[in-house]
C-alpha cells in the first residue's frame, strides 16, 4: 500500500467511471487511517462513484473491495458511505451549523467527515466554506471535520485533567457523550444499568467501556462511551457496521437499518470475521442479551465489525437499551427479521432461538450453553435489585421485571 498525498484530481482512467463528471459535480477525497485510498464522486445522472486510486491495494469496506476498482451507486451516495454520517438531533445541529441540507450526505460529510467511526475519512478536495461559530449552547461540541453515527443526542469528547470537555477540530475525540431525550430523562440510566448488566453476564470484554458524567457547557449528566475505534495512542481502526457491510441505503427517513435480517448478520459474519465460528458464538450471545434486557432497537448499526490484531472481528457489544420500558414509543417487535419474521421480542423463547441458532450454523450444544448460561447470570445478578426505598412500579422493579420474564422464556 503505497501512501498517497491528500490532494490531487482524478485518476487519468477516465473510463473507470460511469458518467464522466462535469465541472459542477461535487467530489471529494476519501481517506483510509489517513492515507488517500480513492475518489468519492457524484455522477450527473444523481447517483455516486467511488473509484480507488491505482496504486492502492487494501478494501476500505467489505462492501468495496479494491479488486473491483469502482463501486457506483444508481441514486445519491453509496450506503457505505451513508452510513458514517450522523442521524436525528446531531445530523440536525450538524446541517444547521454547516448550512447545509439535511438529506446531502456528501455535503455534510465534506463538513464534517475528516474524523468518522473508524479508519475512512471524507475529505474536500480543496477549500470548503467554514462553519460558523456555534451561535446557541446546542451546538456546542460540533465540531468542524468530525461526526459521530447514531441517533441519539450525544457528542464526541475527551478528558482533561479530570474534566470532559466537547471536542474540537484539533483536540482528541476519545469518548462519545450520550445525553437523555429531551422527551424522555431515563435514556442514561437506562443504557448504563443495560451496559452494566452485559459487563458482568457476557464480561467486560466483550462491552463497550462506559461510565456516567458531564461534559463542560451542557448541565444534565451524560454516559461517556470509550471509542474502541481508536488505540491508546489515538490511532484509527477499521470498523463498519452492518448497514455498510450490507449496503443497505439509510432512506430519507433512516429506517434503512431495519432492513434486514439476523441471519444476513450472521452470514456476513462467516465471510468476514476472521475467526466466525468464535464471532458466531458471540453474535448469538448479543442477540439473546438483547431479548432478556427487552432491547427492541437491536439493528444493523448495533453489530460492527471491527479492526484486530487477527483482521476484522465483531465488536465489543453497544447501545444496548430496555426499548420494553418506554412502552409505544418503540416497536415491540424485534428491530430485524429472525426465522422469517418480526418476532414479537416478549414472545421470544428458547424453541425460537434454537431455530435461529440451527439456521445460522450454531452447534446446538453451544447454543444451549449459551442460552443456559446468559439466563442464569441474567437472573442472579445484582443490577436488577432495587434500590430499598423504591416504589414498586419504580424503575428498576419495572426493568427487572421485563428481564426476568426473559429468563424463564428463554431457557431451554
Amino acid at each position: 500500500m503505497k501512501k498517497a498525498a491528500v490532494q490531487g484530481a482524478l485518476p487519468a482512467s477516465g473510463n473507470l467511471y460511469l458518467t464522466k463528471p462535469e465541472a459542477t459535480v461535487r467530489q471529494a477525497q476519501v481517506l483510509f487511517k489517513g492515507v488517500r485510498a480513492g475518489l468519492l464522486l457524484e455522477t450527473a445522472a444523481g447517483g455516486s462513484q467511488f473509484v480507488y486510486d491505482p496504486d492502492w491495494t487494501q478494501d476500505i469496506g467489505c462492501c468495496l473491495p479494491v479488486s473491483s476498482g469502482a463501486h457506483s451507486w444508481p441514486a445519491g451516495l453509496h450506503p457505505f458511505f451513508q452510513h458514517l454520517g450522523a442521524e436525528g438531533w446531531l445530523r440536525e445541529k450538524q446541517a444547521r451549523q454547516g448550512q447545509v441540507a439535511d438529506q446531502d450526505d456528501l455535503g455534510l460529510l465534506l463538513h464534517y467527515g475528516a474524523d468518522c467511526i473508524g479508519a475512512v475519512s471524507v475529505v474536500p478536495m480543496g477549500a470548503v466554506e467554514p462553519s460558523p461559530p456555534p451561535s446557541w449552547p446546542d451546538e456546542i461540541g460540533l465540531p468542524a471535520g468530525r461526526t459521530v453515527s447514531g441517533v441519539q443526542r450525544k457528542l464526541l469528547a475527551f478528558e482533561q485533567q479530570g474534566q470532559f470537555h466537547p471536542a474540537t477540530s484539533s483536540s482528541p475525540a476519545t469518548h462519545i457523550a450520550k445525553f437523555n431525550a429531551a422527551t424522555n430523562s431515563d435514556f442514561v440510566r437506562n443504557e448504563f444499568r443495560s451496559l452494566s448488566l452485559a459487563a458482568e453476564v457476557l464480561d467486560p470484554g466483550k462491552v463497550t467501556e462506559f461510565g456516567l458524567g458531564s461534559v463542560e457547557g451542557f448541565d444534565k449528566p451524560c454516559l461517556l462511551i470509550t471509542r474502541f475505534d481508536r488505540t491508546a495512542t489515538g490511532e484509527r481502526r477499521r470498523m463498519e457496521d452492518f448497514a455498510q457491510i450490507l449496503a443497505r441505503p439509510r432512506g430519507n427517513d433512516h429506517q434503512g437499518k431495519y432492513d434486514g435480517s439476523y441471519e444476513e448478520v450472521a452470514a456476513a459474519i462467516q465471510r468476514h470475521s476472521a475467526r466466525p465460528r468464535v464471532d458466531l458464538d458471540l453474535f448469538f450471545r448479543q442477540l439473546v442479551f438483547s431479548v432478556l434486557i427487552g432491547n427492541a432497537d437491536l439493528h444493523l448499526k448495533n453489530f460492527s465489525l471491527l479492526e484486530g490484531a487477527d483482521g476484522l472481528r465483531l465488536s465489543p457489544a453497544y447501545d444496548l437499551m430496555n426499548t420494553l420500558l418506554f412502552g409505544g414509543t418503540y416497536d415491540r417487535r424485534m428491530a430485524l427479521t429472525l426465522c422469517g419474521g418480526r418476532q414479537a421480542l416478549d414472545q421470544v423463547d428458547a424453541g425460537l432461538l434454537l431455530r435461529f441458532a440451527a439456521a445460522i450454523g450454531l452447534p446446538e450444544r453451544a447454543a444451549r450453553r449459551a442460552l443456559t448460561d446468559l439466563a442464569t447470570r441474567t437472573a442472579a445478578s445484582r443490577h436488577l435489585i432495587p434500590p430499598g426505598a423504591e416504589d414498586a412500579d419504580g424503575f428498576v422493579h419495572r426493568y427487572a421485571e421485563i428481564v426476568h420474564a426473559a429468563c424463564t422464556r428463554i431457557r431451554p
